[in-house]
């Protein structure tokens, strides 16, 4: 095990709740090992290293090898959004005197698994006149936590008796945001009718304004998430797993990182690309859906030697081999009836291939072909990395997808590859240190290809 990657990944976590953060991370990192912003060059030569970001929150890196664009790239591909919480626009309103912020939940969650429990606020708040106010709440020691309070047992006979999907509506995971004391007298309509209103609110806003200075209105152009405070952890009394928010996929996004950056390109460039909004069906400009890519790749073929051409863009991104790097289901005993247990991927079994992702008859799976599948598993065994076979659960049961078929339809050989989590999607999930020390090994491995 890699003792080094296992402490900086914890590091990247912590700093990295956001995909915003996650790119300011990588880039700082990319630039420690000799990385450039691509505008800085006019001509690319082998053994250049590059990264392009698209608004903060997608970024791609590349080291340029010696061969021929058109004979493709290797590709490490992960997405580094979460499930959360997001303010809403207007979100701030006071309720008996307790004032809340308004949430709209992002990515699959289990909506009961996010209430009473400490969280914190990160993003940006853009005013303007151009400025931009980055905000983290909650992750000092001595910073306020928020909570989305939850009904006592007391009082819940009626809830209990809902199914879990409908027991805490989407519409009630607001954060609370702070509190008034009422007066004597204040808790009737009709003797509160000449007190201030909405003095909580008031309080609350001239907080923000004071502190950070922000307006009401200025969430109107916020982009702020709600996510569990508090960082990274050794999890199990022999310090075996890991136990983070954000896991999925940032596990994967990490090492394929720093396996790009401990690299050296040899005939085929090497590429980590870090997407967004996975999540929710890899849309949008910084999703895998977008035509990021293929722009990147093409800034990059236009600036070498043989000059650009559509023709030569395509051949690059038909002939590249990609891992689509994220996370697989862990095996989990407790609940052992979901899966299938010899298909199953285990933690600390080593990285997880799955040969095709998708659910109910593999819908929007790309299905690997075993060709290439086959080279995959010879680098592996040349380069001594631990790796298992398997599927996210029984067939009928569910499933999910990846950004695997959106590179696929490029005609690339794309193959998912990434770590075992237990809990996925889960405020706080569990990895195991071997399956993140092997993912790197992997990763690092793979962009051997083509040597």
């Amino acid at each position: 095990m890699d003792e080094q990657i296992i402490s900086d990944y914890k590091k990247f976590l912590n700093n990295g709740k956001t995909e915003r953060e996650c790119v300011t991370q990588l880039i700082q990192l990319a630039e420690q090992h000799g990385y450039r912003d691509i505008s800085v060059y006019t001509v690319l030569k082998p053994g250049d290293k590059v990264y392009i970001q698209k608004m903060n929150k997608a970024a791609a890196f590349f080291e340029i090898g010696t061969g021929s664009p058109e004979d493709g790239m290797n590709i490490l591909g992960a997405h580094i959004d979460s499930p959360r919480l997001d303010v809403k626009q207007n979100p701030l309103y006071e309720k008996d005197f307790v004032a809340y912020l308004n949430t709209h939940y992002y990515g699959g969650i289990k909506k009961y698994q996010w209430v009473t429990i400490p969280l914190a606020v990160h993003g940006v708040v853009c005013k303007t006149d151009g400025t931009v106010i980055d905000v983290k709440i909650g992750e000092n020691e001595n910073d306020p936590v928020f909570c989305i309070s939850d009904i006592l047992p007391h009082l819940a006979q009626d809830q209990m008796k809902d199914k879990a999907s409908d027991f805490i509506p989407g519409e009630n995971l607001d954060i609370v945001f702070g509190s008034e004391i009422p007066s004597k007298g204040e808790k009737d309509a009709k003797e509160s009718k000449n007190k201030e209103k909405e003095k909580c609110k008031k309080e609350i806003l001239k907080l923000l304004k004071d502190t950070y200075g922000i307006e009401e209105e200025d969430f109107g152009s916020a982009e702020l998430e709600i996510v569990p405070a508090g960082p990274a952890r050794d999890c199990g009394l022999d310090r075996s797993l890991i136990l983070a928010y954000g896991q999925d996929d940032r596990s994967c996004a990490y090492t394929s990182a720093q396996a790009l950056f401990d690299s050296t390109a040899a005939s085929r460039t090497n590429c980590c690309i870090c997407v967004d909004k996975e999540e929710i069906g890899s849309v949008g400009a910084t999703g895998m859906g977008s035509h990021f890519l293929e722009n990147a790749a093409a800034e990059i073929i236009a600036r070498m030697s043989a000059g650009y051409s559509d023709l030569m863009l395509r051949r690059c991104l038909a002939n590249s081999s990609m891992l689509s790097s994220d996370v697989n289901a862990a095996y989990d005993p407790l609940n052992s009836g979901l899966y299938d247990k010899d298909n199953s991927s285990f933690l600390g079994g080593g990285i997880v291939f799955n040969k095709y992702t998708g659910s109910r008859g593999k819908s929007s799976a790309s299905d690997a072909n075993p060709e290439f599948i086959a080279k995959i598993r010879a680098i592996m065994a040349q380069n001594n990395v631990s790796f298992q076979m398997a599927e996210l659960g029984k067939v009928d049961q569910g499933g999910g997808g990846t950004i695997a078929y959106l590179a696929a339809k490029y005609g690339m050989d794309v193959l998912d590859a990434g770590v075992s989590v237990l809990s996925m999607h889960a405020p706080w999930e569990i990895t195991s240190k071997e399956d993140i020390s092997q993912a790197y090994n992997c990763y690092k491995a793979f962009l051997t290809l083509g040597k």
